[in-house]
């Protein structure tokens, strides 16, 4: 299916491939095993199966979609562009090599800085977040809006991974410190192990905040745009708008944004 080179305000028509590239992952992530694990760090690996989906859905985008460029979290930049579709082929490798079925494919697409479509599936959840700008969110074809929430004491807030490789230690004492201070202040605290799908879990309105302590644009472009598409917000540390290259990543419904930020910055006054 050969997408038509243009500038667009208008992204639905992206949507249809960058649907079939995820099913296509996701169908890979049902019906094969991890393979052998590669070391990526200390405490941190990929799959096999990591890179092989990574392959087959750049070789999918780039003859779908050849104007526009692609980001892979295991393969890096393979090719630039005004509009780049950025691509996490298992979000969540731990848990899926484990059995645990928070694990999700993630793919987004950035138009300059802008995270304009999102697609999201969680295979062994049996459910399908999408998103284009100006267009809505939906899952499995359904619309989703974020929560009304608006009291910390009532909100549900997913925090993401604590640090791993070098300088664990350090990051992760504001992790556990933010930690600390949301287990006081909220009504419950989750760490799925998927930022992707804290963020498709908080257009869905199953959460009311996800925080993440660090930012790649593979772990957060597609859930990026599938948030704002549902009404959440996502800023970054300082309460900007969220880029590929922010420090952190904060989603949020509306109302609660302001006292996330003040509890971030009290757990890491020094960053």
């Amino acid at each position: 299916m050969a997408a038509r080179a243009a500038v667009v305000s208008d992204y639905r028509y992206l949507l249809p491939v960058a649907e079939e590239a995820v099913a296509r992952a996701a169908e890979m992530m049902r019906h094969r095993s991890p393979g052998p694990l590669t070391a990526k760090g200390e405490r941190d690996f990929a799959s096999q199966l990591d890179y092989e989906i990574e392959r087959e859905v750049r070789a999918f985008l780039q003859a779908a979609t050849p104007e526009i460029g692609f980001l892979g979290e295991e393969d890096g930049v393979q090719a630039t562009g005004e509009m780049q579709w950025v691509l996490d082929p298992i979000d969540g490798t731990a848990n899926f090599v484990r059995g645990i079925p928070l694990c999700a494919v993630s793919l987004g697409l950035l138009h300059g800085d802008d995270a304009v479509v999102g697609v999201i599936e969680a295979p062994f959840l049996g459910n399908r977040y999408a998103a284009a700008r100006g267009n809505g969110a939906t899952v499995d074809g359904k619309p989703i809006r974020a929560s009304h929430t608006s009291r910390l004491s009532d909100a549900v807030v997913a925090i993401g991974d604590y640090a791993v490789g070098s300088d664990a230690a350090s990051k992760n004492r504001s992790r556990l410190s933010l930690t600390a201070r949301l287990a006081e202040a909220v009504q419950r605290v989750r760490m799925t192990g998927t930022a992707a799908l804290d963020l498709a879990w908080l257009a869905e309105g199953r959460i009311d905040a996800a925080l993440t302590l660090s930012n790649h644009p593979w772990d957060m472009t597609g859930g990026t745009a599938i948030a704002r598409e549902a009404g959440a917000v996502v800023v970054d540390r300082d309460g900007s708008n969220h880029r590929p290259r922010s420090s952190m990543t904060l989603g949020a419904t509306p109302r609660l944004v302001e006292e996330v930020l003040t509890l971030v910055g009290a757990a890491s006054p020094n960053d």
